[in-house]
């Protein structure tokens, strides 16, 4: 193997290290948007079907499904979300293939969540729905998987009428910036910062990746100074 060769796999791995670490540190902060949505999601159409149904047994058991997870006992909420998914009525059994999805990825299990989730997302007449499965899934192959297949899942949310583009354009910087592709991830990350809704918590993670790349000799510095003032004006308070 040639010393070039040889460097290059080091340069490589060693992105792949800092990539990791910086997935790893701003991963809540990425995903908490599509969490809130399941939440409110769970919690608005649950009650709906609630009132609607003469029973509440399919609601009984996504919560116990959901506490049994929560107390680790994995094997056993999968075992009782299979049922939900099976037997339920409304859109019980829905929610319960999100959550089922969602223990694959705890287990370890990625391809087999990023299968669910797409299994969702094909058979989902719901959009607001269809486009949450697609952005969780594209969420395990920034770490998990190829640019291709990330971009497979989020090019269609992060297009400017999408609701959900500000994380799917961060996902998607992301993966850009795993696979050596750093002029794409300039641009999804510089995208976020001109977007007028995207909130100063979500610019100052733009302006961290920026500053990142900055320092590796990846980005200008010309990007880098257009980024800040963003950054700066994100941060002023808005006057009453």
């Amino acid at each position: 193997m040639s010393n070039e060769n040889i460097f290059r796999e080091i340069d490589e791995e060693l992105r792949s290290d800092r990539m990791r670490a910086m997935w790893r540190r701003f991963a809540p902060f990425v995903i908490g948007g599509a969490i809130a949505i399941v939440v409110l999601v769970a919690a608005n159409e649950g009650w709906s079907w609630y009132t609607k149904s003469q029973s509440s047994q399919a609601s009984q058991e996504l919560y116990a499904a959901l506490d049994t997870a929560g107390r680790g006992d994995l094997a056993a909420a999968q075992t009782q979300l299979d049922q939900l998914a099976a037997d339920g009525s409304g859109g019980y059994p829905v929610l319960a293939e999100f959550r089922k999805a969602a223990l694959l990825a705890e287990q370890g299990d990625v391809q087999g969540a990023v299968a669910a989730y797409d299994a969702l997302a094909n058979s989902q007449s719901n959009m607001r729905l269809r486009e949450l499965a697609l952005l969780l899934a594209g969420n395990l192959l920034v770490d998990g998987g190829t640019l291709a297949e990330v971009e497979a899942r989020l090019g269609t949310l992060a297009t400017d009428d999408s609701a959900m583009r500000r994380v799917a354009r961060e996902l998607l910087g992301l993966a850009q910036y795993k696979a050596g592709d750093f002029a794409a991830a300039e641009a999804s990350f510089q995208a976020v910062l001109d977007d007028p809704l995207a909130t100063s918590s979500l610019r100052n993670r733009m302006a961290y990746y920026m500053a990142q790349m900055l320092s590796e000799g990846t980005v200008s510095a010309t990007s880098e100074a257009e980024a800040a003032p963003a950054e700066d004006q994100a941060a002023e308070p808005v006057a009453e």
